[in-house]
């Protein structure tokens, strides 16, 4: 069985004959009322088992009508590896006859049989696509799809095309049935009206920049896109195909990609500095820098060497650091005499200030202050 596709490419199809038959063909199998009687079907069963095993003969599935008092009865088949087969048993009878006469006995494939690929002639196998630049293909004396450049159609048209083809040097141009294939090829492939992205587009190719017009009779349906950013580019699109890389076609203003924020460094406040060390040490050199530093660290030696003793003195106001924070801290060049007058009326303003609490807390109190007096020094 052969077909014809659209592109003109004919195609073998695997014959079935195992396959189960429609309704219509069971209806008109099922008014020979001989041929289909459960005697008739019984008597195919047992034929089938003179043949092979009875149990690889499995359920019977349904009777086909091949002609006038012709049937065909198809049961299922149980052998290992015949996934989808089918028996068939054809049976007939004569006119005005009551016995079912067995004829044809065989294993057909079904609609899920395992098949080898149909035949298809060495010249068939070559499909578009197949090929590349380098291969070179037998010449085909009668392709439909071309005609003789200086063959006069009678129609004005025609001819001033014809002619116009000749003057190229070539034997033959396409036919009218060559331009019609190709026409439609383009127009229902990936760069047609239909391919996919193509309804998301704002405009089509009529009104793009980019596209080149064509010569010819393709020319108010096709062109060819010059758009290096568009995925046609340098391919034949139809005039209603359409892609984001239009000539027109632009994004609405989104704003920055970042957020822009005030810059928070006041230049108008910054006082400009030296950019070298020469300016930065007062016009001096590094080695004078070094020896002023050196000198004004003697000069301020002495009067640190006089305040040493004052602070090497022991601290004897290490009670001071537990003082109510209202008295005021002494001077630190304060006197011994001085700081334990100090320390003894902290001490008399905390005892009259424990005396408001409450008797529960007076034993503490007492002790706080037996402690403080004790770590005071004695009046000399």
């Amino acid at each position: 069985m052969t077909s014809e596709t659209a592109a003109g490419h004919t195609t073998v199809e695997i014959d079935r004959p195992g396959a189960l038959p429609t309704a219509a063909q069971q209806a008109a199998a099922a008014k020979d009322k001989v041929l289909t009687s459960p005697d008739a079907i019984e008597a195919a069963r047992s034929a089938l088992g003179e043949i092979t095993e009875p149990l690889s003969v499995g359920r019977y599935a349904a009777s086909r009508q091949l002609d006038k008092r012709l049937i065909t009865h198809l049961f299922e088949c149980n052998l290992t590896g015949y996934r989808g087969w089918r028996w068939a048993v054809t049976m007939s009878r004569p006119p005005r006859g009551r016995t079912a006469t067995i004829c044809e006995l065989e294993l057909l494939p079904g609609e899920e049989a395992l098949l080898a690929p149909a035949w298809v002639p060495w010249a068939d196998r070559l499909r578009p696509g197949d090929t590349t630049r380098s291969d070179r293909l037998p010449r085909r004396e009668t392709d439909e799809r071309l005609e003789p450049g200086w063959e006069a159609t009678g129609e004005e048209e025609g001819d001033t095309v014809a002619l116009d083809e000749l003057d190229l040097g070539r034997a033959r141009v396409l036919s009218a049935e060559g331009y019609r294939r190709a026409a439609q090829r383009w127009y229902d492939g990936d760069h047609g009206p239909d391919a996919e992205g193509v309804r998301k587009a704002h405009a089509t190719c009529s009104t793009c920049g980019f596209l080149v017009p064509m010569a010819g009779r393709l020319r108010n349906t096709f062109g060819v896109c010059a758009n290096e950013w568009a995925a046609d580019d340098g391919r034949v699109v139809s005039l209603d195909h359409g892609c984001g890389a239009h000539s027109e076609t632009d994004l609405p203003d989104q704003g920055p990609e970042w957020p822009v924020a005030p810059s928070r460094l006041d230049e108008e406040a910054m006082e400009p500095l030296a950019t070298n060390g020469t300016d930065l040490r007062g016009g001096h050199g590094r080695d004078e820098a070094g020896a002023q530093e050196q000198q004004e660290q003697a000069e301020s030696a002495p009067a640190g060497a006089d305040a040493a003793p004052e602070e090497s003195a022991p601290e004897e106001s290490a009670p001071e650091e537990s003082a109510p924070e209202e008295s005021a801290p002494e001077p630190e060049v304060a006197s011994a005499s001085q700081r334990a007058a100090s320390a003894r009326d902290a001490v008399a303003d905390l005892a009259l200030e424990r005396e408001r609490h409450d008797a529960t807390q007076r034993p503490a109190a007492a002790d706080a202050l037996a402690q403080l007096e004790a770590s005071l020094p004695t009046r000399s």
